[in-house]
C-alpha cells in the first residue's frame, strides 16, 4: 500500500483553528485511513492509502474537518513519491545543513498566473532567494524567515491556489515517516 502526506493549512497557529494532535489522529482514522501518524501539532498527517488520487484525499479530509469541527481548513496532499521528488529537486542544497532557513510552500496545483512572483527582483532581497518548481515554491532565507522581506513579498504574491508551507526539518521528517 502506498503512503500519502496531508498538509493542513493554518491549524493551531496563534490560538486559531484549534485541532489537537490526538483529534487529528482520531479524525484520520474515522475517515478510514490506516497506519496514521501525526507529526507535530500543526497538521501533518502520514497514512497508508490504496492509491486514491491526492486531490480526492484532500477534499475528503477538508469535508471531514468541516463536518466534525466546523472548521474550513484547506488541505494539500502529496504521495510519498511526490514528497521524495520535492526533496530531490531542492534548488538550494547548500541550505540543507541549516534546515530552519529553507522552506517549501506546497501548492494545490501549478499556478496559472505567476506574474506576481515573476516581477519580484530577487537581487533586491539578497541573500534570500526563492524558486518555483511545479507545485512547490522553495524559499531560502539564510538569516532566518522572521527577518526576511522576501518571505513577506512571496507570501503576498497571491497565486490563486491553496498553499501551505513547511520548513525543511518538517519536510524531511515527513518523508522519513512516509518511508517507514
Amino acid at each position: 500500500m502506498s503512503r500519502q502526506i496531508a498538509l493542513l493549512r493554518g491549524i493551531n497557529v496563534g490560538g486559531h483553528n484549534a485541532f489537537p494532535k490526538a483529534r487529528q489522529l482520531e479524525l484520520a482514522r474515522s475517515l478510514g485511513f490506516q497506519e496514521v501518524s501525526v507529526l507535530l501539532q500543526t497538521g501533518n498527517l502520514v497514512f497508508a492509502d490504496p492509491g486514491t488520487p491526492p486531490e480526492r484525499t484532500a477534499r475528503r479530509i477538508e469535508e471531514g474537518i468541516l463536518a466534525e469541527l466546523g472548521l474550513t481548513v484547506p488541505v494539500v496532499v502529496r504521495t510519498r513519491d511526490e514528497l521524495a521528488a520535492v526533496v530531490t529537486r531542492n534548488p538550494f542544497p547548500s541550505a540543507v545543513p541549516e534546515p530552519k532557513t529553507l522552506h517549501v510552500t506546497f501548492l494545490s496545483e501549478v499556478p496559472a498566473d505567476t506574474a506576481r512572483l515573476d516581477t519580484l527582483d530577487q537581487a533586491a532581497f539578497a541573500p534570500d532567494r526563492f524558486q518555483l518548481r511545479g507545485r512547490e515554491l522553495y524559499l531560502w532565507c539564510p538569516q532566518g524567515i522572521g527577518r526576511s522581506k522576501l518571505a513577506d513579498a512571496v507570501g503576498r504574491a497571491r497565486l490563486g491556489v491553496t498553499a501551505t508551507a513547511r520548513n525543511w526539518n518538517t519536510v524531511t521528517k515527513l518523508l522519513a515517516l512516509a518511508a517507514a
